[in-house]
C-alpha cells in the first residue's frame, strides 16, 4: 500500500487497538466478523468499488455499510468497518487487504490476551517448515480444484489439538482464501504481524544442532542490541550448517557458519 491507503490502514489499526483494549470486546469474535467482511468484499467487486469511490461522501458510504451489514455485525465490527470506508483508499483492493490484516491482528491480539502468542508464532514458523519440506502437502493445500471445506478438513487432521486454536484459524483462512498470495508469503506475513504485536523483530536462526537456553538468550540479546528492538527467534536445525549458524532478519542474512566460511575461502583461492 502507499499514500492514502497506508494512512487509512494506520488509522484503522489504531481504532482496532482501541476496541480490543476494551474488556467488553471479544477480539476472537471480532476477527471472525472482519474475515467475513473481507470475503464478502473480495467476492463483490462492485460493492468494494462503491465503498472506496473517492467521489462518494464518507458518511453516505458508512450508512451503506450499516444498512447492508448492521444486522450481521456486532457494534464494534460495524463501527470499525464504517470508519474504514470513510477513509480514502488508493485502490479498491487496498480496503480488502486492510480488512484481512485487521482480522489477523484481532486474532493475534486474542492470543496475546490469552498468553499464547509465543506459541502461535512458533507454530506458524514450524508449519511453514513442514510445508516447504512436503511437496505433496503443499500441492493438496494449493489445489484450485479442491474445495475450501476439503482443505479445512485436511488442516484439521494435521493441526487438530496439536496447535493453538488461533494458529488453526489463521492458517485455515490463509489456505481457504489465499487471495493471490503463496502460502509461504502468507505465513511470513502472519509471522511479521505476530512479531509486531510485541513490537519486536523476527530472526530465523538455522544451526547444526539445537541451541541451549543460554545460547538462545545470548543470541537474542546480541541481536536486540544490534537492531535496537526485541527479537523473536524462530529456530531451525540443519546438520549441513557446520560449526556455526545462519541468522536471517528480514532480507538481511548474518552468515556465521563454518561451511559458508570454507566456501568463501575456496572462492577466494580459486579467484
Amino acid at each position: 500500500m502507499n499514500g492514502a491507503s497506508r494512512e487509512a490502514l494506520a488509522a484503522a489499526r489504531e481504532r482496532l487497538d482501541a476496541l480490543t483494549d476494551s474488556t467488553s470486546v471479544d477480539a476472537g469474535s471480532l476477527a471472525e466478523e472482519l474475515a467475513a467482511v473481507t470475503a464478502l468484499l473480495h467476492r463483490e467487486v462492485s460493492l468494494r468499488r462503491v465503498l472506496t469511490d473517492p467521489a462518494q461522501d464518507g458518511g453516505t458510504k458508512a450508512d451503506l455499510v450499516r444498512r447492508l451489514l448492521g444486522t450481521q455485525l456486532s457494534g464494534a465490527a460495524a463501527d470499525l468497518v464504517s470508519g474504514m470506508v470513510r477513509s480514502r483508499w488508493s485502490q479498491p483492493r487496498d480496503l480488502v487487504d486492510a480488512l484481512e490484516e485487521l482480522a489477523d491482528l484481532a486474532d493475534l491480539t486474542a492470543a496475546q490476551k490469552a498468553g499464547t502468542l509465543d506459541s502461535v508464532e512458533d507454530e506458524l514458523f514450524r508449519f511453514g517448515r513442514i510445508l516447504s519440506a512436503n511437496n505433496d502437502l503443499r500441492a493438496a493445500l494449493t489445489d484450485r480444484k479442491a474445495t475450501a471445506p476439503a482443505k479445512s478438513e485436511l488442516l484439521n487432521s494435521l493441526l487438530g489439538r496439536r496447535a493453538d486454536a488461533t494458529t488453526a484459524r489463521l492458517v485455515t483462512r490463509l489456505v481457504s482464501a489465499p487471495r493471490g498470495r503463496s502460502l509461504e508469503a502468507g505465513l511470513q506475513s502472519l509471522s511479521k504481524l505476530a512479531a509486531d504485536r510485541r513490537n519486536r523483530m523476527v530472526a530465523v536462526v538455522t544451526s547444526a544442532v539445537p541451541l541451549s537456553d543460554p545460547q538462545k538468550q545470548r543470541l537474542g540479546a546480541a541481536l536486540a542490541k544490534l537492531y535496537g528492538r526485541a527479537m523473536h527467534l524462530n529456530l531451525d536445525v540443519d546438520p549441513a550448517v557446520v560449526g556455526g549458524m545462519r541468522v536471517q532478519v528480514g532480507d538481511e542474512i548474518i552468515n556465521g557458519s563454518l561451511a559458508d566460511r570454507l566456501e568463501d575461502a575456496s572462492r577466494r583461492l580459486a579467484g
